[in-house]
């Protein structure tokens, strides 16, 4: 097992100047971009309310038409899909859905006349956090976006295939 600590860092030789291992310059030489250890031991996980305001964020960064037409979704936030959705949608293990559409899509609209209740964009915090944490790659404000932008999509009507089409010839 391999073990570091924050004197690792530090090259001790005599004669040689110690160089503090957290980023306090831009010069390369004194950059050692390893983050501080310490500053993980106060930090807790993004709250439902944090993944609220990051979505909230997303949503107002959309451009206008989008949000025009997306704007009576309901966007709630919860830790995982509940039992009875996991078990409609057969899937058993609750980190594999991110987010969930509910509703009727603004295509089928006219169609059936008012929705008896408004259309809902679920957020699930743990699958998404564990995919922020599988990945490294990107921001969980990124993921976020993606999972509620990928959502807005169902109700605008689109399938996944749709969906997964369009972010493919975004790339």
């Amino acid at each position: 097992m391999f073990e570091t600590t924050a004197d690792d860092c530090l090259d001790h030789r005599p004669g040689l100047p110690t160089l503090d291992p957290r980023p306090s310059s831009l010069d390369p030489q004194h950059f050692d971009p390893r983050p501080d250890p310490v500053t993980w031991t106060d930090q807790t996980a993004p709250s439902l309310d944090d993944f609220a305001r990051l979505a909230r964020e997303a949503f107002d960064g959309l451009p206008d038409p989008f949000r025009t037409l997306a704007g009576d979704v309901v966007i709630r936030v919860d830790d995982f899909a509940d039992d009875e959705t996991l078990l409609a949608m057969d899937i058993e293990d609750p980190f594999e859905l991110t987010g969930l559409y509910h509703g009727v899509d603004i295509g089928r609209r006219d169609e059936m006349g008012p929705a008896a209740e408004p259309a809902r964009i679920f957020l699930y915090r743990r699958p998404i956090l564990d995919e922020w944490c599988e990945r490294g790659d990107v921001g969980l404000d990124e993921i976020i976006a993606h999972v509620l932008i990928h959502e807005i999509g169902h109700h605008f009507g689109l399938d996944d295939d749709q969906i997964h089409h369009i972010e493919d010839s975004a790339d």
